[in-house]
């Protein structure tokens, strides 16, 4: 198993923001239960984190430049060779105990996928996927997503599945090895615009030599109306998502898997 995949699934737990809040506001109460008065500076950190992400567009501003940084492609290529869906938009888990394939709120990887298919009849669709949890079935995202596909009509020897990546270096890696992309191929990388940053340095530095940003599953807007209109349980997942982007770009720069600590188009 990959160490740093099973280090980043660990210290994610209690490094997640929600949860990070909580377990300050749960100590900060039993020292204030034990008479000491820190413990009412833990508690105000506490509340002060979740009136923030009530009061304020901070879930949004987080997001932005990651969802900003790539844009689709101002003109279409006349011509593609290939697409690369990352998983991360189904739910492996449910599939296997409910029967049907079940995608979560990154589903537009998985409808613009078809979409995009069928725009470019002639591409070779890749969905690199493996275990994406610690605590998981028998099923791979990679056959969930086969389910999905064959069930609205998009099979044969023209999609591919790799269904070993358990995170976006390896989708990178071992999509690589699996297709073995020319140096005169045009390829579309299908992933959500927050994702896309960290997505496309992974694939730079792993050696795709042309591939193209094509972003889905935006979760930000410009106008007063996107910034605020989202519910608290929305708010706190964008901000963990997107808090989550920031130290996933720092750790690969660190780890040498991208050049850059903000990938550019």
């Amino acid at each position: 198993m990959d160490i740093s995949y099973l280090v980043s699934k660990i210290l994610w737990f209690p490094a997640r923001p929600g949860h990070f809040a909580l377990l300050v506001g749960a100590l900060g109460l039993a020292m204030v239960w034990r008479g000491r008065r820190f413990g009412r500076w833990l508690l105000l950190c506490c509340l002060a984190f979740f009136f923030l992400l009530i009061a304020t567009p901070i879930s949004q501003f987080i997001l932005l430049p990651l969802e900003d940084r790539f844009p689709r492609p101002a003109e279409v290529p006349a011509r593609v060779d290939g697409i690369v869906v990352l998983g991360g938009a189904v739910d492996q888990n449910i599939t296997d105990a409910r029967g049907i394939p079940a995608i979560n709120g990154a589903a537009e990887r998985m409808t613009e996928t078809i979409a995009l298919a069928r725009r470019f009849p002639d591409a070779r669709i890749v969905f690199t996927g493996g275990q994406g949890s610690l605590v998981h079935g028998g099923l791979t995202e990679a056959d969930v997503a086969r389910q999905f596909f064959e069930s609205l009509g998009l099979s044969g020897p023209r999609v591919i599945y790799e269904d070993a990546a358990r995170n976006t270096h390896q989708n990178a890696v071992l999509t690589r090895d699996l297709v073995r992309p020319k140096a005169d191929e045009v390829w579309l990388l299908v992933t959500s615009a927050s994702h896309m940053p960290r997505a496309m340095g992974v694939f730079r530095k792993a050696g795709w030599p042309d591939i193209l940003a094509w972003p889905v599953n935006y979760r930000t807007g410009h106008s007063f109306a996107a910034m605020y209109d989202a519910p608290f349980p929305e708010r706190l997942g964008q901000f963990e998502w997107g808090f989550r982007e920031w130290l996933g770009l720092i750790a690969y720069r660190l780890m040498g898997r991208t050049d850059a600590l903000l990938p550019a188009p």
